[in-house]
């Protein structure tokens, strides 16, 4: 029995490697928040499988949690990327902020944000995370379009390696659009914006320069926030998901 394996061919063998569960023979290890309910509960719960199959195929492994009472800076330590899947910036357990600020101050890892990771403010008795708020551009949020609106969105740094592949604009079908009190601009990597002249239905609310995708190189984390993440009819688009995809592959890498 111990030499069955010489009797093995090369290829058989490297074919059974590849056909391994993720974890076995990860790559690198993601942690991916997600809030346990909410209206945004949908969207988070079509990007699980996406992730699942995504990690499958480029061999890495991701962990779920929906609540920051485990995160320390030990915890973190086990994994080379976070996603932050609309998962808010209040009620993190104070140890699970500073773990989260050094692991991007110090860049022990990468970060992808989306969504409900710009709702900063005031919310539910909670105060706003300043160091939150500076790292994504010193911005706070200020209002959205409730009754959601599709839109254009136009790529303004073709060259940066989260827009491989994705053409110069592409439509997002459906989008509850943030503002906020400025734009992150002066303070970030602006990767991509939206035409808020394309929304459909019109609506009032409007920043007149509103970036949708940027990075802040101030800090040595790879990190990249991507405002659409609302709806699951995101996962509907090839484009969406090849920027998805693009971004962990990216960020992961230190």
């Amino acid at each position: 029995m111990k030499n069955v394996f010489r009797k093995i061919p090369v290829g058989l063998v490297v074919l059974w490697l590849a056909g391994c569960p993720t974890g076995a023979f990860a790559q690198f290890r993601v942690l991916a928040m997600a809030e346990p309910g909410g209206h945004h509960i949908a969207y988070s719960k079509a990007a699980r499988p996406w992730l699942d199959s995504l990690a499958a195929k480029e061999h890495f492994s991701i962990d779920y949690i929906d609540k920051t009472d485990a995160i320390n800076e030990e915890y973190l330590g086990n994994y080379q990327l976070i996603i932050q899947l609309d998962y808010v910036l209040y009620a993190w357990k104070q140890e699970a902020i500073a773990a989260f600020e050094k692991y991007i101050d110090e860049g022990k890892g990468g970060w992808i944000g989306f969504h409900h990771a710009t709702l900063l403010g005031e919310f539910d008795g909670n105060k706003i995370w300043p160091w939150f708020s500076d790292f994504m551009g010193g911005i706070r949020y200020k209002n959205y379009i409730a009754d959601f609106a599709a839109a254009t969105v136009n790529v303004e740094n073709s060259k940066h390696p989260v827009m491989k592949g994705v053409p110069a604009s592409f439509p997002v079908r459906k989008e509850e659009w943030y503002i906020y009190d400025k734009s992150p601009r002066p303070n970030v990597e602006v990767i991509a914006s939206v035409d808020e002249s394309t929304y459909q239905p019109d609506s009032k609310v409007k920043m007149g320069d509103h970036p949708v995708i940027w990075s802040n190189p101030k800090k040595k984390a790879k990190n990249v926030y991507i405002f659409m993440g609302h709806s699951p009819v995101l996962f509907e688009s090839d484009v969406y998901k090849t920027i998805f995809k693009n971004a962990i592959l990216w960020a992961a890498q230190k």
